[in-house]
């Protein structure tokens, strides 16, 4: 039979279109019964969620950069309803396949089955029975499929004419089977929604150590960090000295934050070690916290760009974890993992070293770590892009080298040390926001974690640069504010900033993208007076 005439010719486009649905009902058939497995055996193996992990594994490095700097903390989002998008049309084309050709729409849910186990099995941590999920779910989700086509089908047959030897099925039958099939479809998508909706729910709510955390009370910092006057402008529009933690940014490669219970926690620490060490979060807790101000930047921040933060951090120094093992002679870096497999390599150096505040965190800006940002632990290196240092849900810390491992992101073009590239950004007046003519500030901030920032300079189109005026740094280690006042004229002003780091360096002007290790470039903006 043509598959042309089959379609357009002699089926009605409305059991094309009820086909579709039908698939669609079955895909959501096989994610609900994979959510219900998966909260009873396995909660890891939500085929979506997996499937998503997958896909943020195997996204080329541009593409990547361009999720994040469209959608920013929200790439997550988009990813997951570009997937849910993707399930849709999948399965619909399932449905028209199973209705005109069968079996293929169930050979379809088959391989979508397959390629679910394939990407959970695959994933760190994986239990024994993550298997079953998509293996139950693709199995209801195509019984489910052929169910529908059938009354689909025998809903649809008296439109054609009757084989040699048989007669038409009567208006009455009709009926019957319309009403069947809508019945059926109509209880089978409810159901769905209804299971799927409730078990991810109790999964979520189940699983969820954000109780844990909220009762959590961390001891009291042995020393504290002393934030000196002067050290934040009272400017509007100038980014706050210390960042919410709702504000901070977030970047990582986990699809959903992942979930670890602090008495459950372990950290190891192994590799090229003398021994071979494993602590619990009490044990962690009791080698003594102290206060460290630190800000963070992300590899992915553009010139300008907002994706970077200034924290107030609670936690122990990782050089006095590694004393514990003892590393060996010739190993020169640190491989930290994540609960979700993800793994950071940090020069060794930079981790041992007494004038730097390299640490295990355990608190954020007066509380326990928020959920996205590690909790229970995390690492917090200053001086270093947060792709070669940060690791949230902190699990395993492997003393190797450079020339023998590779952390997550080396092989995916960016650079193996990726020492952070200072640099200055306008936070006010903003792009796009006309300002009125007068004495206005321009402000904004500027950091060169570990090092420090010297000075700020402005210039207004171009004119000269003029010196900013500098908030009081906290140490050398946080970003510091700075502001500038403007006799601001009517017209569109070009306004551009650099800063000079505490060793004399100046800010680099070449314009660098974000791969392989961190932009460069001086913030040019264009602003509106009116």
């Amino acid at each position: 039979m043509d598959w042309g005439c089959t379609v357009a010719g002699r089926r009605p486009r409305r059991f094309i279109a009820l086909a579709a649905l039908s698939g669609v009902v079955s895909a959501a058939v096989f994610l609900a019964a994979s959510e219900l497995v998966a909260l009873v055996v396995a909660r890891d193996a939500s085929p979506i969620l997996a499937v998503g992990s997958f896909v943020i594994d195997i996204v080329p490095q541009p593409l990547k950069e361009l999720a994040i700097s469209t959608f920013g903390e929200f790439d997550k989002v988009a990813l997951l309803a570009g997937l849910g998008l993707a399930v849709v049309i999948a399965s619909a084309i399932a449905g028209v396949l199973q209705f005109v050709r069968p079996p293929l729409g169930v050979v379809a849910l088959g391989v979508a089955g397959a390629l679910s186990v394939a990407a959970i099995v695959t994933r760190p941590g994986v239990t024994p029975l993550a298997f079953l999920p998509p293996v139950v779910g693709a199995l209801a989700g195509s019984i489910v499929l052929v169910l529908l086509s059938r009354r689909l089908q025998a809903w649809q047959r008296p439109i054609f004419p009757p084989a040699s030897g048989e007669q038409a099925s009567p208006n009455s039958d009709r009926g019957m089977d319309r009403r069947r099939f809508f019945v059926m479809a109509g209880i089978a998508g409810a159901s769905a929604v209804i299971v799927g909706v409730t078990a991810r729910a109790v999964s979520m709510a189940t699983s969820s150590v954000e109780a844990v955390r909220r009762a959590l009370r961390l001891p009291a910092a042995r020393s504290t960090v002393t934030v000196p006057a002067g050290a934040e402008l009272d400017i509007p529009g100038i980014t706050p000295l210390f960042t919410p933690n709702a504000d901070f940014y977030r970047v990582d490669t986990a699809l959903t934050v992942p979930t670890v219970n602090p008495d459950s926690w372990r950290l190891v620490i192994d590799g090229m070690v003398d021994r071979r060490v494993e602590l619990g979060f009490d044990e962690l807790l009791a080698m003594g916290l102290d206060e460290y101000a630190i800000t963070l930047t992300c590899v992915s921040n553009v010139v300008g760009g907002e994706l970077v933060g200034n924290a107030m951090w609670l936690g122990v120094p990782v050089r006095d974890i590694l004393r514990l093992a003892g590393p060996q002679s010739g190993a020169d870096m640190v491989l930290s993992r994540s609960v979700d497999g993800y793994t950071a390599g940090t020069p060794l150096s930079a981790l041992t070293d007494d004038e730097l505040d390299a640490i295990l965190a355990v608190g954020m800006n007066g509380e326990p770590l928020p959920l996205e940002h590690g909790f229970p632990v995390r690492m917090v290196v200053p001086g270093l892009y947060g792709y070669v240092s940060a690791t949230k849900w902190l699990t395993e810390l492997t003393v190797t080298t450079f020339a023998q491992d590779e952390a997550y992101w080396t092989p995916r073009g960016y650079s193996a040390q990726a020492p952070i590239k200072f640099s200055s950004r306008i936070d006010t007046p903003k792009i796009g926001k006309p300002i009125a003519a007068g004495r206005i500030p321009i402000a904004g901030v500027a950091w060169a974690q570990s090092v420090g920032i010297q000075g700020v300079e402005v210039r207004i189109d171009d004119g000269d640069w003029q010196p900013a005026m500098l908030s009081t740094p906290i140490n050398t280690d946080t970003w510091v504010q700075w502001f500038l006042e403007w006799d601001a004229a009517p017209g569109t002003h070009y306004l551009s900033v650099r800063a000079t780091d505490n060793n004399g360096e100046l800010q680099l002007e070449e314009a660098a993208p974000i791969a392989p290790n961190g932009s460069s470039g001086w913030q040019r903006s264009l602003i509106s007076v009116t």
